[in-house]
């Protein structure tokens, strides 16, 4: 590494990038745009190649719509003039299925897919799911494990001289050494286990295009070091990395820069004197007694005049022995190199595998590291000795302007899955394919979700005539079209066009949030833009209505009166999602989320403004259980809160460690990084982690606590902290005294879907419908023990016999329980349209 020479930049400013369209097509653009990109031979043939450029190879359905994966790379790849094949959720069990479209010219594209395949197999209490929404069918098992890993491995078995490049969620959040949930440690950066020659982190179609034209032009992939949003190994002393300079940051609590202590004996004066300047005030002689009383004569000031009593004062005069040596010129600024060539050193893998305060400090300094405009190199090592690699991962890479957004969503895609598929049902494209996708990205930062870590927080947004223009290709092309968009949205609903008010300040910020603990002061909040998106859109004929599925920034919101008044009024289609998460300020505060009174004041307006519209319409809120940082009081007083209010969850999401998002650290250290991280007792932030089973599943209970099978858990935890008072048959009381007859089991709603309405599921409902005609008291002792009879939050008595409309919440879907079940490829029963969802939450 090269020595300290030059100091950065006193603004910084974001860093430019090429165009992607500025690229000259690679010579096989001649071929022209592919219906579906192929699959098999037989289509290669049927296009008139002889073999493909590029093949990528994932774990989801191929579907060529611009909400997966590997249709955009493929068609963007496509867009530049080469031809791009697909292997979708092949065997892995040996290399055959991997050569079937055979050897790719330039390299191999490997993903996971939509989802990180372990939390695709998963539940957040480790079990294996039975569904799998990316797969024809819904059917689970049709992709391995970490898969992304196990594609690579199968890919360098088939054709070994070929580069490999990994992409995706999967391989984005394992870029570095990371803590693994399923196995409880931490598991090394997965270049080290696919042995893949580069990765890709984030939307990657800047940095695909730049390696993709590269590599056709006969360039090594080793030598591919230089583009932005790409990791790859390295050899320790590497020669390609001189001229970066290192900064170690592989320990806590060590002092950082030394600065050079001023000399407490130099004068105002002096001190000036050596930056090259002069100090006004004491030349005036504010500083000299005999000046300031004006005693001594003009003539006599250059003198050393007496002062009472004879004193002379002290002189300080410069050491002769110093006098020839040359002292280094001090200009007052701290000399720092160019940040583009800068390389932090992180821990090394053997380091933060069995120390989780290193761990810990390793997570905070890489989410430091993800703004395009001020984000450093990382460099991690992996083993010892002669075999050690470094792990380097360069800066994020440039968003996408907003006609390179409309680039990438306009391409030619089919917007249906291929049709090898047949009628087979794929989930996933049923939730979203009467949904546009108007933005990326999030600002929000919270610490449990990977938007950020994977789409950055600058927001890229399209154009409103790119937007307007999917939907009328929706409406002319997509088969089972009845005239309602599902979602107009992104990673959340409402941050379409926000951003920085200043660029300047943009490319300077390190905040890992933008609207938390507050809203920053220099955030643009002006939801203009898209209120009047949303009237262009429903002035195309033929669309009847536009539903907003996204889940909603209501903090944001809230300051947008008139954006609310214009969704509420035409795009809520009775229930709009948003995500309190929780109601106390402790594990909000760990979550880096609003308080509940931002969610008070946004329902307030939603109530106003539907009443306003003669609309019945209701919040569906979204809470987790099991948060860093959540005690069994605040989970206790967030199940006062959902009665008090009159909620009822039918089902619960509990929180899912992530590899690399910030609670995860948390999860494994039990400490916060958003506090700073240190061995020392009086530093730092200890956070309390929910741990084990049983602690897990109380968390959960009080989600649900009008559940029957849950009381005798929360009976139990109650008594021990002191709470028995919420034990009573009262409405008042949180649980009852008595046990109704129980199975002891829960049909997920994730499984059945949802509940159909009307249905008593209730084991206490279900008794009194069964004992009624057995006399009049027994009734009334029944209905007066019914725990469905809830206060409502008005005050007025709840329902006897079901509960309110929104009080039940399906929290899989976002929607309270339908009526008919949901049967075909279109989504729709026999008699009448679906109610459309929306698959993205914002968080």
């Amino acid at each position: 590494m090269s020595d300290l020479t030059v100091a950065s930049p006193a603004a910084p400013a974001m860093p430019s990038a090429k165009p992607i369209d500025s690229y000259k097509p690679f010579w096989a653009k001649r071929f022209g745009p592919a219906k579906f990109l192929p699959t098999s031979r037989a289509e290669m043939d049927a296009l008139g190649w002889d073999s493909c450029d590029v093949i990528i190879v994932t774990g989801d359905a191929y579907v060529d719509h611009p909400s997966f994966g590997m249709a955009v790379i493929g068609r963007v790849l496509e867009n530049q003039g080469f031809r791009v094949g697909i292997i979708s959720q092949p065997d892995w069990l040996s290399a055959e299925p991997f050569k079937v479209l055979g050897k790719p010219n330039l390299f191999w594209g490997v993903a996971a897919g939509n989802m990180d395949s372990m939390i695709n197999r998963y539940t957040a209490d480790r079990r294996i799911r039975s569904d799998d929404a990316y797969t024809p069918g819904g059917q689970g098992g049709a992709r391995p494990d970490r898969c992304s890993a196990v594609y690579a491995q199968r890919c360098r078995e088939a054709f070994k001289d070929v580069p490999i490049i990994m992409g995706g969620i999967e391989a984005s959040l394992r870029r570095i050494a990371h803590y693994d949930y399923w196995s409880d440690k931490v598991r090394r950066s997965i270049l080290m286990d696919a042995k893949a020659d580069l990765l890709l982190y984030g939307n990657a179609e800047r940095a695909i295009i730049e390696v993709a034209h590269r590599l056709a032009a006969r360039e090594p992939i080793e030598s591919i070091t230089n583009v932005r949003g790409t990791a790859f190994l390295r050899r320790r002393h590497d020669p390609t990395a001189e001229g970066w300079f290192e900064l170690d940051s592989t320990e806590v609590d060590q002092p950082g820069r030394i600065d050079q202590h001023i000399n407490p004996y130099l004068t105002t004066g002096q001190l000036a004197a050596e930056q090259g300047e002069t100090c006004a005030m004491e030349e005036a002689g504010a500083f000299d007694p005999l000046k300031a009383s004006g005693k001594v004569p003009a003539q006599a000031q250059s003198s050393q005049p007496d002062l009472h009593g004879g004193a002379k004062p002290i002189q300080i005069v410069r050491n002769p022995a110093l006098a020839a040596k040359v002292l280094p010129e001090r200009s007052g600024k701290i000399a720092l190199p160019p940040r583009d060539r800068t390389v932090i050193r992180l821990p090394a893998y053997e380091q933060v595998k069995d120390d989780p305060v290193l761990y810990a400090h390793a997570n905070r300094v890489l989410h430091l590291e993800t703004n395009p405009g001020n984000a450093r190199a990382l460099v991690q090592r992996h083993g010892e000795g002669p075999g050690a690699r470094d792990v380097w991962i360069n800066p994020p890479p440039i968003p996408l302007s907003t006609p390179e957004m409309d680039l990438v969503f306009d391409l030619p895609y089919a917007r249906a899955p291929h049709p090898s598929y047949g009628d087979a049902v794929i989930p996933a494209w049923d939730m979203i394919r009467f949904s546009v996708n108007i933005m990326r990205g999030c600002f929000g930062g919270c610490t449990f979700c990977s938007i950020t870590e994977h789409e950055g927080r600058i927001i890229q947004s399209r154009s409103e005539a790119s937007v307007l223009k999917e939907i009328e290709d929706i409406r002319d092309k997509v088969k089972g079209f009845t005239g309602v968009i599902s979602d107009l949205g992104g990673p959340t609903a409402n941050m379409y066009r926000l951003g920085c008010a200043s660029k300047a300040i943009e490319a300077a910020c390190r905040k890992p949030s933008c609207v938390y603990p507050g809203i920053c002061q220099n955030l643009h909040t002006d939801h203009g833009p898209l209120v009047r998106m949303y009237r262009r859109a429903r002035a195309i004929p033929g669309i009847k209505k536009i539903l907003i599925g996204s889940g909603l920034r209501y903090d944001l919101a809230v300051r947008a009166p008139e954006y609310v008044k214009e969704l509420v009024t035409h795009h809520v289609g009775g229930y709009l999602k948003i995500a309190p998460e929780h109601t106390e300020s402790g594990p909000l505060s760990k979550m880096m989320k609003p308080g509940i009174g931002t969610y008070d004041r946004f329902k307030q307006m939603f109530e106003q403004f539907s009443e306003e519209a003669g609309k019945k319409q209701y919040l569906i809120p979204y809470f987790i259980a099991a948060h860093p940082g959540t005690t069994d009081a605040d989970m206790m007083n967030l199940a006062v809160w959902l009665k008090r209010n009159g909620f009822k969850a039918d089902q619960v999401q509990t929180f899912y460690p992530s590899p690399m998002a910030t609670a995860t650290a948390m999860y494994h250290s039990g400490l916060n990084p958003l506090k700073g991280i240190s061995r020392l007792a009086n530093k730092g932030e200890k956070v309390d982690i929910v741990k084990g089973e049983k602690r897990r599943r109380l968390h959960k209970a009080f989600l649900r606590y009008h559940d029957p099978n849950n009381w005798p858990l929360l009976r139990e935890a109650l008594k021990e902290m002191g709470r028995g008072d919420l034990i009573g048959n009262t409405p008042n009381h949180l649980i009852p005294t008595y046990q109704p007859a129980t199975d002891g089991t829960y049909d997920s709603a994730r499984r059945k879907n949802s509940t159909k309405s009307g249905t008593k599921t209730s084991v206490v409902t279900v008794g009194r419908v069964a004992g009624q005609g057995r006399g009049s008291q027994a009734q009334a002792r029944s209905a007066e023990r019914d725990p469905r009879n809830l206060p409502s939050s008005s005050g007025r008595p709840a329902s006897k016999t079901a509960p309110r409309p929104g009080q039940i919440l399906t929290q899989h879907t976002g929607l309270p329980p339908r009526q008919q079940q949901v049967s075909g490829r279109d989504g729709r029963p026999a008699d009448k349209p679906m109610a459309p969802r929306g698959g993205k939450k914002a968080r």
